[in-house]
């Protein structure tokens, strides 16, 4: 006699739950995180870390967007947003802004734009 399989959650809803220990969201410095936000590793993966959480460090030896990021481990932002959260805490990753902030206040490159601008009505 066979034990009845579980049927699997195909939206994948179960598996986020889990990653996230049931969070639904970031908290702390975490919550500021958007799209845009680069993040880089500060440390390496230490033996026994979630395996999501050992991804995110390794791939993000160089300043990767969260967007980016989220696409590569196949994760909607806010699920992303919690794990990150978990080593911004523990000093794992450091978030940055995506514009220095000595450049912030200067605005975009007029130069860049123009060009753009010119590319665009010659398409």
């Amino acid at each position: 006699m066979s034990v009845p399989r579980r049927p699997t959650d195909p939206s994948g809803l179960e598996r986020y739950y889990v990653l996230t220990k049931g969070r639904s969201g970031p908290g702390g410095s975490a919550s500021s995180l958007d799209v845009a936000t680069l993040i880089v590793s500060r440390a390496a993966p230490a033996p026994g870390m979630q395996h999501e959480h050992a991804e995110i460090i390794r791939r993000c030896r160089e300043p990767l967007s969260v967007a980016e990021l989220g696409a590569h481990l196949h994760l909607p932002f806010n699920i992303l947003a919690v794990l990150l959260a978990d080593l911004l805490e523990a000093g794992r990753v450091e978030a940055r802004d995506p514009i220095p902030a000595h450049d912030a206040g200067r605005g975009p490159d007029l130069a860049l734009l123009e060009e753009v601008l010119s590319g665009l009505e010659r398409l």
